[in-house]
C-alpha cells in the first residue's frame, strides 16, 4: 500500500543564516520549493514532523503533497542537509513535479528470497548487493516506491542485471538509456573466499597426486 506524505508548510518571509538559526531554535526546518514555471518559494515546516517522514524509506522516492497558504503542490525530495554530529535536519530542497513532464528519481531496490534461494541455501553461496537503488525516468503518476528483485532462481555464479529487473510500465532505467553496454549487474551470488581457496587447494593437491602416480 502506498504511503501518502503530506508536508504542512509556511512561507518564509525572513531569509539568511540568522533567520534560519532562529527557525531551528523554534523547532522548524527551512526549505526551498523550486522548479516548474513558478518562482522558487522559501518555506518552513515542523522538524519533528519532517523527521517522522524521513524515517520512511518511501519518502525519498515518493510524490509528496506540499501545503502552504491554502495552496497544494506536488513535489519530490531533492536534497537533505543534515547536521554532521546531531540528529538534526538543517535544510531540505523540494522539486515541483508536473503531471505531463518526466522526472528522474532514485528508487530503492527490495531484494526477495535471498536467504532461501538455491545458491545460498543449497550451495553455501553469499549474496552481493552491487546496487541498492536505481535511477529511473517516468511521469509522476508512474513513479514506483521500490523495485522488487527476486533472487529465488539464482545459483552460485548467477547475477541479475538492470535489463532483467521487473520494471513497471511507463518507467525506464536511466542507465540503460545510454546503451546495452551499461547493463550492469545489480546482485550476484558467489562462494565465500574461504570456500574458493579450499576448492583451489583441493584441485592443486589432486593434480600433484596424479603427477606422482604417473612418475
Amino acid at each position: 500500500m502506498q504511503e501518502n506524505f503530506e508536508l504542512i508548510c509556511e512561507v518564509r518571509t525572513a531569509e539568511g543564516k540568522g533567520a534560519s538559526r532562529r527557525l531551528r531554535r523554534e523547532g522548524k526546518v527551512p526549505a526551498i520549493l523550486y522548479g516548474g514555471s513558478e518562482a522558487a518559494l522559501p518555506l518552513t515546516m515542523s522538524h519533528n514532523e519532517l523527521m517522522k517522514h524521513l524515517a520512511h524509506e518511501a519518502f525519498y522516492s515518493h510524490i509528496l503533497t506540499v501545503k502552504h497558504d491554502g495552496k497544494t503542490e506536488k513535489a519530490v525530495l531533492r536534497a537533505v542537509q543534515r547536521h554532521p554530529a546531531k540528529p538534526v535536519v538543517l535544510h531540505i530542497d523540494l522539486l515541483r513535479v508536473s503531471e505531463s513532464e518526466k522526472l528522474r528519481m532514485n528508487v530503492p531496490l527490495h531484494f526477495l528470497n535471498g536467504e532461501t534461494c538455491n545458491g545460498v541455501k543449497q550451495q553455501g553461496g553469499i549474496v552481493s548487493h552491487l546496487m541498492t537503488e536505481v535511477e529511473v525516468s517516468c511521469l509522476a503518476k508512474d513513479l514506483p516506491e521500490f523495485i522488487a528483485v527476486d533472487l529465488a532462481e539464482l545459483s552460485v555464479g548467477d547475477a541479475i542485471h538492470l535489463s532483467q529487473l521487473n520494471i513497471p510500465a511507463g518507467v525506464e532505467v536511466v542507465e540503460l538509456m545510454h546503451g546495452p553496454e551499461h547493463d550492469q549487474a545489480v546482485v550476484s551470488i558467489h562462494l565465500p573466499r574461504g570456500a574458493i581457496e579450499t576448492a583451489a587447494d583441493e584441485e592443486a593437491e589432486g593434480g600433484e597426486g596424479e603427477e606422482g602416480a604417473a612418475s
